[in-house]
């Protein structure tokens, strides 16, 4: 019988050796993602309210797309930026600078929401940023 971990090659199975930095950015992305989630939340209380229209189903697909941005963040964070891979900084540089730059522009600089806690995310996204940027620049090094 087969299974899956025999079609993986040693170096996925193996122990992650990634920076600690590396690390410490995919903790920063899940904690991002955990805040998106509680704004998803939020968005969908708030479109629960509303009647039926295109208004409420607008906020139900905000709500939908700041989950979907939260799952893959934190998919990407455990699976690649945890192990210090190149394409997990840039899938999750893409995927979270879409959903921070938009709310950045739409939201906080219209000042539709208080700069704290509204620039909460973005920080947390900036320090991920920031040390999944030092964990592939220390992992060159090697």
């Amino acid at each position: 019988m087969t299974t899956v971990a025999s079609h993986l090659s040693p170096a996925a199975l193996a122990p992650s050796r990634g920076p600690l930095a590396s690390k410490l950015g995919a903790a920063a992305y899940v904690v991002w993602a955990l805040l998106h989630f509680q704004a998803a939340w939020g968005v969908y209380q708030l479109g629960r309210h509303l009647a039926p229209s295109m208004v409420q189903a607008r906020l139900f697909q905000a709500a939908w797309n700041l989950a979907c941005f939260s799952v893959a963040a934190i998919g990407v964070a455990v699976a690649l930026n945890w192990r210090n891979n190149r394409w997990g900084y840039w899938i999750n540089l893409g995927v979270i600078g879409v959903a921070d730059v938009g709310f950045i522009i739409f939201v906080l600089l219209p000042g539709y929401l208080r700069p704290w806690p509204g620039l909460l995310g973005p920080l947390v996204w900036l320090v991920g940023l920031a040390l999944t940027t030092i964990g592939l620049a220390q992992g060159r090094r090697r």
